[in-house]
């Protein structure tokens, strides 16, 4: 897989030339608790309605979780439910990119 960056963008094409498959960003990550920042790449997906992070990644990090009051089941594809249980949790964060900030909550997904 070839990578090209730009600006702070990686843009993802396979080898054999085909369209753009994934596209990621490096942002900045801050607990609203403490005020610590981490620098993470994620992922851009023009798919989705939500932002997600993972338990894994959200232990890790010790963001502070609040408690979703109505759970989130969410559904696959094929209109399916998934077979993880709901989402449960969020946390709430300050997002840097660039000059830009925005204080916001993501949903904690688990894997």
């Amino acid at each position: 897989m070839l990578a090209k960056v730009i600006d702070n963008i990686s843009c993802y094409n396979l080898d054999n030339g085909n369209m753009l498959r994934e596209v990621t960003v490096k942002i900045g990550l801050e607990r609203i608790d403490t005020q610590e920042e981490v620098t993470v790449e994620v992922l851009l997906d023009s798919g989705v309605t939500e932002l997600v992070m993972s338990s894994e990644f959200t232990k890790k990090q010790r963001f502070k979780l609040k408690k979703i009051k109505n759970p989130i089941y969410i559904r696959n594809v094929n209109e399916t439910f998934n077979k993880e249980r709901p989402i449960e949790n969020m946390v709430e964060v300050n997002i840097y990119y660039q000059r830009h900030r925005e204080r916001t909550e993501i949903d904690v997904i688990r894997r």
